[in-house]
């Protein structure tokens, strides 16, 4: 009876034994984190635009495929969501004048990408469809959903365009690199017109083409010195700014006639 007990107790610690080591040979999920040396950013009057600088690590990252360079990074700086109202322009008897117009809610007012690669050598169009990435991926939610969808085209794709040629959406392919396995370093544009307020950092991985996981910091970006005690005033005391504001101007058109004045 002693030795069927012993027995049975040796295959219990054979099997204990063989598990053991199969749990250690499963994989680790890998993850991304990302850091900002600053939470906010101050501008002033004179601001011409700037490189901003993102730093992140690869959580438990493959060495075999971190070696062949099959994990890419995508990193976003996403402005914060307006309405933005979109006007066409036509000539009517030889004045341009504003004929019809389409209004979109929760626009991001700023977009910038960097990447390790072209977008197109990263992944399939599809996955940027469902993640909403990359500027040609934003849904532009239209405020009257009964316009038609060759009007909501075609004003969503002038409004992509005008944000590019204004420098708010903008790509930096390239802008991510890698400074070791794990490590690496993304630069997007903050445009000179970049808006305050509350921004969001988006980090993407991808495995040989395939979505890993995201991560996401938040910036903000606040203006400074008197522009900034203007906005301020002008923002908790709309009104007397307003005063203030017309008054200034009487002043200013009254002043210029009497030294422009011809007697």
């Amino acid at each position: 009876m002693k030795a069927r007990s012993t027995f049975a107790t040796a295959i219990v610690l054979s099997l204990l034994a063989a598990a053991v080591p199969a749990k250690a040979q499963i994989p680790l999920t890998e993850g991304i984190q990302i850091g900002l040396s600053t939470d906010n950013v101050s501008i002033t009057a004179g601001f011409s635009g700037a490189d901003l600088t993102i730093f992140g690590s690869l959580e438990n990252p493959d060495p075999l495929v971190a070696r062949q360079g099959r994990y890419d990074v995508i990193v976003v700086l996403e402005g914060p969501p307006k309405p933005v109202v979109v006007r066409r322009k036509d000539r009517v008897l030889g004045v341009w004048v504003n004929l019809d117009s389409e209004t979109f809610e929760n626009v991001p007012v700023s977009y910038s990408v960097a990447t390790t690669r072209p977008l197109q050598d990263i992944t399939e169009p599809n996955s940027y469809k469902q993640l909403s990435l990359g500027a040609s991926n934003l849904y532009m939610q239209p405020a009257d959903a009964g316009d038609s969808p060759a009007t909501i085209e075609e004003f969503t794709a002038a409004l992509r365009e005008r944000k590019s040629a204004t420098g708010l959406y903008s790509e930096n392919i390239g802008g991510v690199q890698f400074l070791s396995q794990n490590l690496f370093r993304a630069t997007v544009r903050l445009a000179p017109n970049v808006p305050v307020g509350t921004h969001k950092a988006r980090a993407f991985l991808f495995k040989s083409g395939l979505f890993i996981k995201e991560s996401s910091a938040q910036l903000e970006i606040r203006k400074s010195g008197f522009e900034q005690s203007i906005f301020r005033v002008a923002h908790n005391y709309s009104f007397l700014y307003g005063v203030f504001a017309i008054s200034l101007a009487m002043l200013t058109g009254w002043l210029g006639r009497l030294i422009f004045r011809r007697d």
